[in-house]
């Protein structure tokens, strides 16, 4: 990557002109991206790179370093293990956007009106705060900072935030306290998504994120996983759940013949989110 990039021209469209938080998030997933492409770079170079004052691009690194994603060492930034990177909300935000909306939106014929649903904090779900409004009243119960924040201010949702141990890297709260919540609820659909798919069954790296989605899991009437293509490349740790468990896997135009087929031979309920009509 050796263009220069004026983060100010990149942002300068798309993004509402008073939310600078919103800037500062996309200019770190940049960021994240570039030294993930590149393994390791000068701060000093991120700085001529994005436009941005030196002071700036040790903060960004400072807050990539907080959530595991790299390493500082001497005015040096390099990317951490893989594992580390993938399981970051800001390394996962980047990836396959048109994707996650196209699938986002197809999960939304799930959702009626009056009901209660546990999101995670996924970032495929993520992309579902944009069309919930249309389908308020609703009880929308998530460990999530970011869906908390986003959904805080929607009328007619019902917002029930699950506390437990922060972690940060992932944005969301996890840990016992956190499922010994979701044990006292029931909702009547989930949506998650997880890291892997290997084969039938789905995997994620994180024993803590597991344990939190096992929770919401089992407490749901029905269960919708949002998966996107990638999925069926990756491999991960932790055995969460078989593909038949769940009432509907929602995937994208670009997922292979062979898995598509391979789904539908053993009964699973897959659902092919259109692209297009996402737009």
């Amino acid at each position: 990557m050796n263009k220069k990039v004026d983060v100010r021209d990149l942002l300068s469209e798309e993004l509402p002109s008073d939310s600078r938080h919103a800037r500062q998030l996309v200019r770190r997933q940049m960021i994240a991206e570039t030294v993930i492409a590149e393994g390791s770079i000068r701060i000093e170079d991120l700085t001529e790179r994005f436009g941005i004052s030196l002071m700036t691009a040790h903060r960004d690194v400072d807050e990539l370093v907080s959530r595991g994603l790299f390493r500082k060492t001497r005015g040096i930034v390099s990317a951490a293990p893989t594992s580390l990177i993938e399981s970051s909300d800001v390394y996962r935000a980047t990836k396959q956007a048109k994707e996650k909306k196209a699938i986002a939106k197809a999960a939304m014929r799930f959702v009626e009106p009056g009901q209660a649903i546990f999101l995670d904090d996924a970032t495929t779900v993520h992309e579902m705060t944009a069309f919930l409004p249309a389908k308020v009243p609703l009880t929308i119960i998530t460990n999530s900072l970011v869906l908390i924040n986003e959904l805080k201010d929607v009328n007619d949702v019902n917002l029930i935030c699950l506390g437990g141990q922060f972690y940060n890297w992932c944005n969301a709260f996890m840990g016992h306290i956190t499922t010994n919540e979701i044990r006292r609820l029931r909702a009547d659909t989930v949506f998650m998504s997880l890291s892997a798919i290997v084969g039938d069954a789905v995997y994620h790296q994180s024993p803590e994120t597991v344990e939190t989605k096992r929770a919401m899991f089992e407490s749901s009437a029905k269960r919708v996983l949002l998966a996107d293509h990638t999925k069926f490349e990756r491999r991960a740790l932790h055995h969460f759940a078989t593909l038949q468990e769940f009432d509907a896997v929602v995937v994208d135009e670009d997922i292979p013949i062979s898995h598509l087929s391979r789904m539908r031979s053993a009964g699973i309920n897959v659902i092919v989110a259109d692209a297009e009509r996402s737009a």
